[in-house]
């Protein structure tokens, strides 16, 4: 089996291990456990096949709460539904799809990424969320979403109804230009979470958090190099003319500069807390829009396997 992509603190899986059987609000230790669920279009479903693990190995209620951002939040109500099993499936059979991605539409009416096919289509549809659970569920989803006003990135107030949470899921996930306008929520505009903040782990520690699990969908391999690099020329400007549509094209980028808070003990949002970071073993060609079945279900299993071998590492190291 594959090393999996891992960085931080080990006692993050300890203490989750030590939960198994557990639930919310009927525990005896002094953690508190968040989960941060990162986003990145079809990418994610390395990420949905990791909480497929998690969830098959009893770790689900050991979570007190959980930040989703993108891509990364939808996959997350699925697992807190208990349903993160048919979103892992959702991404090979229902998304996997021009229906859903098809860069031929770009230049036309039509948006290239159309979250209808996913909220409607999938999600009301052939992969039912359970709505209802999701408002009702004990542990908070913190939705994570960014203000296209000033590219700000904060937390989602105000999901009391199942068309609350909807509409709000669906703000995190649109895709300037690519996946259509803004969502309004809460007298704001909103636009994909991954442009302001795609991993909340800075976040979950200011709320309180004593362990932090951050699932990344993507392997070391495709990390850049340099985390402080900062966004190139190109992806400036591309924000200039579409305000996030360059953030999200230098998500190597973000995403390393992220997670600079596990690897660096010095960091200034750092803290006491624990941290991990995990992510897929290897690449298997991944890319936002990709809609290839077989690479959509490989990256899936890659992040099933990489997880699984996480777990079974920290097992048999307690």
């Amino acid at each position: 089996m594959p090393v999996p992509f891992l960085r931080g603190d080990l006692d993050v899986l300890r203490v989750l291990l030590a939960r198994r059987g557990t639930a919310p609000g009927a525990r005896s230790d002094p953690h508190r456990v968040a989960l941060v669920v990162g986003g990145g279009g079809m990418r994610g479903a390395y990420v949905a096949g990791m909480l497929h693990a998690l969830e098959r190995a009893g770790l689900r209620t050991g979570f007190d709460e959980v930040y989703g951002a993108s891509s990364g939040a939808v996959s997350a109500a699925s697992f807190l539904t208990g349903d993160a099993d048919r979103c892992a499936a959702a991404y090979p059979e229902d998304l996997a799809t021009p229906a859903f991605i098809d860069m031929r539409r770009l230049g036309t009416r039509r948006p290239v990424v159309v979250l209808d096919h996913l909220f409607t289509g999938v999600l009301c549809g052939t992969k039912p969320l359970p709505w209802e659970v999701l408002r009702d569920q004990p542990v908070p989803l913190h939705v994570v979403a960014t203000d296209s006003a000033d590219l700000t990135p904060h937390v989602l107030c105000g999901l009391d109804t199942v068309a609350d949470w909807q509409r709000g899921l669906r703000a995190s996930a649109t895709i300037p230009l690519l996946a259509g306008p803004p969502v309004e929520h809460d007298g704001r505009r909103w636009v994909d979470g991954s442009v302001g903040e795609p991993l909340a782990m800075a976040r979950a520690l200011r709320g309180g958090a004593t362990h932090v699990l951050a699932l990344v969908c993507r392997p070391e391999s495709e990390m850049h190099a340099d985390a402080d690099a900062g966004l190139s020329l190109w992806a400036r400007a591309l924000d200039r003319v579409v305000p996030g549509l360059g953030t999200i094209a230098q998500g190597s980028r973000r995403y390393g500069s992220d997670l600079r808070i596990v690897t660096d003990a010095a960091h200034p949002d750092r803290g006491p807390g624990h941290l991990m970071a995990l992510g897929p073993a290897r690449s298997v060609g991944m890319g936002a829009l990709t809609v290839d079945r077989a690479v959509v279900a490989a990256a899936v299993a890659v992040g099933d396997e990489s997880v699984a071998e996480a777990i079974a590492s920290s097992s048999a190291a307690t």
